[in-house]
């Protein structure tokens, strides 16, 4: 009874171990070149994670607040509006920082033409609605919210614009006034549009047509929206990172990275032999599930992301040897192998909780106080160590069990372990 026992958890054991193998194969695989099921396509990674200038290329601008005297409240705004700005352009990857004390640095990855950013996203001046009379009707503080899209009868690009409650009064009272006549909307002294009032708007809510696209729309909702910037600024350096750098780049950083996660795998098999088998499977686990977190919160990766992800495989790893080294001690005290594998972990799980909970402090304080590539390496570091630690602590240990029950753990030289201490 014994013996079927044995042997069907045996039996059970090795299915369970192929699943489990075959599933992350599968992960795998449709996370390196995609795959297609029931007529829906998995992309790869390389094509849903966002990569950072410093990968594809793109333009950096920086720009300069003019006023000696703000406060913290005001440069927030500013960065807060400029990002609002930047991020209409529909490229999602866009970053804006604070640079010293006055200065807002502006990445735009996948961009390479830098008097477009510029026309774009540095219009800095005073939003303002001028009747045909050269009267200011409206300014961006009278503005509540504006938006673009398709119009539903005429499939043209519309601008529907929202004013909050003054500046609903004030426009009500100038489209009465300017029926059949136009009124202009500038910032500074370009003029975004000029549209023609076909009836008085009482409601607060208008709609503009007459932009050349979609794009052109959004550009000028946007700026629209934004209104006028708290304090003046003015660009001072504006750059073109080449796409030839991103190009070269990444394919090198990947290469480097295959060749260290390579020789970790490596070593794992040849030091720790059968368990450090079983510990690359849940490796490979724990890369898919990285990578697959930061398509699904649209992370952006960069050279630096790609340095913590690596550090992180290598805590990972870390764990792992902790776990083994802990395990083989215990075996030679002779105690049996389940015996070991169970004791080995408890008394390794202190050492790592303790070791990453004070890496991702490291990481969280580096994430408040850092900017640019300093948050992409706090970021990538934080997601990679909680992965790690579940992978080690979950994946590995499971994988073990999965392999005593099935007999490839059932000798002490599988361990690396000669004999037993007495």
């Amino acid at each position: 009874m014994s013996y079927r026992r044995r042997k069907n958890s045996k039996g059970k054991s090795t299915v369970a171990f192929i699943l489990i193998v075959l599933i992350i194969g599968i992960m795998a695989y449709a996370g390196s070149y995609g795959i297609t099921l029931g007529g829906y396509r998995f992309k790869p990674f390389t094509e849903t994670i966002n990569r950072g200038l410093d990968l594809q290329g793109g333009v950096s601008l920086l720009e300069e607040i003019k006023s000696d005297n703000v406060d913290q409240k005001t440069i927030d705004r500013t960065i807060e509006l400029i990002s609002m700005r930047v991020n209409k352009l529909g490229v999602s990857e866009t970053t804006v920082t604070r640079e010293g004390k006055k200065r807002i640095r502006i990445e735009i990855p996948g961009k390479f033409d830098a008097k477009e950013v510029i026309d774009s996203v540095g219009k800095t001046g005073e939003l303002k609605f001028v009747g045909p009379d050269k009267k200011v009707i409206l300014t961006g503080k009278d503005v509540k919210d504006a938006t673009s899209y398709i119009g539903e009868q005429d499939n043209k690009p519309t601008i529907g614009l929202e004013l909050n409650t003054s500046g609903a009064k004030k426009f009500a009272d100038a489209t009465k006034k300017f029926i059949g006549q136009p009124i202009a909307i500038y910032m500074d002294d370009e003029m975004l549009t000029n549209p023609t009032v076909n009836t008085q708007i009482t409601d607060g809510k208008a709609v503009i047509t007459g932009s050349k696209s979609l794009e052109e729309a959004k550009r000028q909702a946007s700026i629209i929206k934004s209104g006028a910037l708290p304090v003046a600024v003015k660009a001072v350096e504006a750059k073109t990172v080449g796409a030839t750098l991103g190009a070269n780049a990444l394919p090198l950083s990947i290469k480097a990275g295959a060749i260290g996660v390579g020789l970790i795998f490596l070593f794992m098999i040849l030091y720790y032999r059968v368990p450090g088998f079983l510990a690359d499977i849940a490796l490979v686990l724990y890369i898919i599930l990285v990578l697959g977190t930061f398509s699904t919160i649209n992370a952006t990766l960069t050279l630096s992301g790609i340095a913590g992800l690596l550090l992180t495989i290598g805590m990972a790893v870390d764990a792992n040897v902790l776990i083994f080294e802990r395990i083989r001690e215990e075996l030679k005290t002779g105690k049996s192998i389940k015996s070991s594998l169970e004791s080995g972990y408890h008394r390794a799980l202190s050492s790592i909780l303790d070791s990453n909970t004070t890496t991702i402090i490291a990481a969280i304080v580096l994430y408040n106080l850092g900017s640019g590539a300093v948050k992409g390496f706090a970021l990538t570091l934080m997601i990679g160590i909680v992965l790690s630690m579940f992978t080690a602590v979950i994946i590995t240990r499971t994988l073990l069990r999965v392999g005593y029950n099935m007999g490839i753990l059932s000798k002490l030289s599988c361990f690396r372990v000669k004999r037993r201490e007495e």
